[in-house]
């Protein structure tokens, strides 16, 4: 069996080739969402340039989520990372998601942010600190066919 894992989150640091290198050898396919920050906000542009901000930021948030919302739809497992440096609202939103469509999901952040995001974690099936974590718990799952 292929598994198809979802990287969502933070997009500033390289979890997610991290945690690719670490599976290669293993029965999973990856996908993301768009982490160039600069194409994400400009995803609806080519809709037209509406007069305020807050309407480019919604038109692109729903031309984004056409991918998001597919790729979380199709997925079996999603691993959601909170970085430390930008509030990842979008992540939460990822998580919740997974979470309403009874898809399991890993969260990735450091100690730090526990209270923060103890919701959030009560609804994962696991809390890794590491990629390296993460990887593990890819190699045992998928180890168990």
């Amino acid at each position: 069996m292929e598994w198809n894992v979802y990287l969502s989150g933070e997009i500033h640091t390289d979890w997610r080739e991290q945690i690719i290198a670490g599976a290669e050898d293993l029965p999973v396919n990856f996908a993301s969402p768009v982490t160039d920050h600069e194409a994400s906000d400009a995803a609806g542009d080519m809709l037209g340039k509406p007069e305020a901000p807050f309407w480019r930021d919604h038109q692109s948030a729903r031309v984004n989520a056409i991918r998001t919302k597919t790729l979380i739809e199709q997925c079996d497992l999603a691993i959601v990372r909170f970085g430390d440096k930008y509030k990842q609202w979008n992540a939460a939103f990822d998580a919740g998601y997974c979470a309403a469509l009874d898809k399991p999901y890993i969260t990735l952040h450091d100690d730090a942010l526990v209270h923060a995001l103890k919701e959030v974690d009560a609804a994962a099936l696991a809390w890794a600190q590491t990629p390296s974590q993460v990887v593990e718990i890819l190699r045992y799952v998928t180890s168990q066919l």
